[in-house]
């Protein structure tokens, strides 16, 4: 780390365990961009683990930052509802885009089931080999001896190609998706997102592209994919446009986001951690658990968002009906009462799939064991060719609470 960095990580720590606690605004995205919200977390779990921040840019909202608490939110449906939302940021009005993460059962499950076909057992055994031929594809086209940027060339390659698949989309078009995904989760204000009109005019035109999409699939025989899935299937197939339009946002974010980060993640956390690397040079066997670990400590989506229907207590402290709750998967993977040794990055755990970081319960990432395999993949082609991948300078990281992310990643594979 570099000497800047680590002075920034010290005067948050001050700062983290010095201000009032009714002044701890976790979901303040600068924390994420900087990489200093690591103590404000830890304080919460030792201090206040059910917090109530009464002033953010977001309005009030609870923190829950212990695994047990946040498994009781996820696992209670019936109180804490997700039909409000999984984003803190509350929507523009008249911009609503419902999806079914978004919702609450009986409506929630038929959606979910409409598209989890994509990703059964049998599907994913099919996709093996071409993302292989994929991955084997991007690795070989990158520069030996010279320093290039890991989420461009391949975090982002790997994965819009394989969403381009899952939607039979234009490949040619495939780096719209990234954008897309991008602008969706993106907080007006922001380079790619600059004002709220900018950011409503590109999702339309992503539901026009789409539309257009639907109305090919819809007028011909059902098809594998996840467009014609939804246009045929019994519980979408009526959906309102705006409806369409988030479920389209939810699976692109879904499977773009998270397994681009975390596949960035993993050159960046085997980086810091060279005794580790070296584990997985001496055995690459252990590729599947570190992918597990890399997945818990990236935490690629910070948290999501439930809504109160009923006044409930939880920690000791009671919330109303009507609060926002988040659940913040960032802070319960970093428990030590859940997982031993948490801050540390360990690709040979006992139980590495013991993780927040695809949720749990009825809302559990429905692509989770896809997200698995891309990742799995991806090492076990780059340890085929090269001793290791070199980390050249500090990441650029998103600027967002909820997408934990990076823009960039400097490195070089030695010659």
């Amino acid at each position: 780390m570099a000497d800047g960095a680590t002075h920034l990580q010290d005067q948050a720590r001050s700062r983290a365990w010095s201000i009032p606690l009714d002044q701890i605004d976790v979901a303040d995205p600068a924390l994420f961009q900087t990489n200093t919200f690591w103590p404000y977390f830890e304080r919460l779990r030792k201090e206040d683990p059910v917090h109530y921040c009464a002033d953010s840019e977001f309005g009030p909202y609870w923190s829950l930052t212990k695994y047990a608490d946040i498994m009781a939110a996820e696992t209670n449906h019936g109180v804490f509802s997700s039909a409000s939302g999984i984003s803190i940021v509350t929507p523009p009005e008249g911009f609503r885009m419902p999806m079914f993460i978004a919702m609450d059962p009986p409506k929630h499950d038929a959606q979910r089931k409409v598209v989890s076909p994509i990703v059964s057992p049998p599907n994913l055994a099919n996709m093996e080999g071409l993302i292989r031929e994929r991955a084997a594809k991007i690795l070989d086209a990158l520069p030996i001896g010279e320093t290039f940027d890991w989420v461009d060339r391949v975090s982002i390659e790997l994965t819009t190609q394989m969403l381009a698949t899952l939607f039979d989309f234009p490949f040619e078009d495939r780096r719209k998706l990234t954008f897309w995904s991008d602008i969706a989760t993106a907080p007006p204000g922001t380079a790619i997102a600059p004002t709220v009109e900018y950011k409503r005019e590109k999702l339309m035109e992503c539901l026009e592209y789409f539309v257009r999409l639907w109305n090919e699939r819809v007028n011909s025989e059902p098809g594998n994919d996840l467009i014609s899935m939804l246009a045929h299937g019994e519980a979408t197939r009526d959906m309102p446009q705006m409806e369409y339009l988030g479920n389209i946002i939810l699976l692109i974010v879904g499977g773009n986001d998270t397994t681009r980060n975390t596949i960035t993640g993993s050159v960046l956390a085997l980086n810091q951690n060279p005794d580790q690397y070296q584990k997985l040079r001496d055995n690459p066997a252990l590729i599947p658990s570190m992918v597990s670990e890399t997945i818990r400590w990236q935490t690629p989506l910070a948290y999501m968002r439930r809504t109160a229907l009923a006044d409930v207590e939880l920690g000791g402290k009671t919330i109303k009906a009507g609060d926002k709750v988040i659940m913040w998967y960032v802070s319960g993977n970093r428990d030590e009462e859940a997982i031993e040794n948490p801050d540390a990055y360990i690709i040979d755990r006992p139980r590495p799939r013991q993780h927040l970081s695809f949720g749990f319960g009825i809302h559990r990432c429905v692509g989770n064991r896809l997200a698995e395999m891309q990742l799995k993949i991806i090492w076990e082609e780059i340890l085929k060719r090269w001793d290791r991948i070199e980390v050249m300078g500090e990441p650029r990281r998103v600027y967002s609470s909820f997408v934990k992310g990076y823009e960039t990643l400097p490195v070089r594979i030695p010659g």
